[in-house]
């Protein structure tokens, strides 16, 4: 998929993240942000995938480790949905290491517990070109 596609659904999920947030605020569970995002994708008729299990392959072995990515949007954005006081460099590393197993370019770490959500938005980058 060419950056420009990766790049336009990326401001879609945003889109929809501010949207949620609004109706929303801070203080709720991830898993409540991460349903709510879901509907806001599915109004904008984006497809996604929610928990979907990365097996780690090691020396040729699948390995069933437990890693789940929260959303994979439109099979090219990774995202994390976060309801945490600040994103720490531990958040970046996970959705590095979830790029790396699906070989995709762009995933998003959204924290919503934050005043404002585009405050608590960080883009994780693996070889995406702006587009």
């Amino acid at each position: 998929m060419d950056a420009r596609r990766i790049n336009d659904i990326s401001r879609e999920i945003v889109g929809a993240a501010i949207e949620v947030h609004r109706g929303l605020g801070p203080g709720l569970l991830e898993s409540a942000y991460e349903q709510c995002l879901c509907h806001g994708l599915s109004i904008r008729s984006i497809s996604f995938r929610r928990q979907v299990e990365l097996p780690v392959i090691y020396k040729g072995v699948k390995l069933e480790c437990g890693y789940r990515a929260d959303l994979i949007v439109d099979e090219c954005v990774i995202v994390e949905v976060k309801a945490v006081e600040k994103l720490l460099p531990i958040h970046d590393a996970q959705l590095m290491t979830y790029l790396k197993l699906l070989e995709f370019k762009l995933g998003l770490l959204i924290n919503f517990h934050v005043p404002l959500v585009k405050d608590g938005i960080k883009r994780i980058v693996r070889g995406l070109e702006d587009g």
